[in-house]
């Protein structure tokens, strides 16, 4: 057994992911907050350039909200990586039910 955990704890027998409903969901907030964030910058770029007329400032700005709608997509469509977890898992004894000298008769 694993010494970080207690003999009481639940023991993980499955690799199973999170449902696709849940990891649908998180993409969709995903996309959604990349997808809202874009509206600010754009409106921080012409308030920039009104107020200031830092047209460099403006452009970066709008520059670093162009690529925002690609990203989100590819984000929203990407299944998220695996997570390595530190669970309690179940392993197999080194002792077998059989005892390991036994006896093969073989037929005919």
């Amino acid at each position: 057994m694993n010494s970080s955990h207690s003999d009481d704890s639940p023991v993980l027998i499955t690799e199973a992911q999170p449902s696709m409903d849940d990891q649908q969901a998180a993409r969709r907030r995903k996309y959604a907050i990349m997808m809202a964030s874009r509206i600010p910058c754009l409106v921080a770029a012409v308030v920039v350039f009104q107020l200031w007329q830092l047209w460099w400032l403006s452009l970066i700005i709008l520059a670093i909200s162009i690529p925002l709608p690609w990203m989100a997509v590819l984000i929203a469509n990407d299944r998220p990586a695996r997570k390595s977890e530190d669970v309690n898992r179940f392993h197999r004894s080194r002792r077998s039910i059989e005892p390991a000298g036994h006896q093969v008769i073989e037929g005919t």
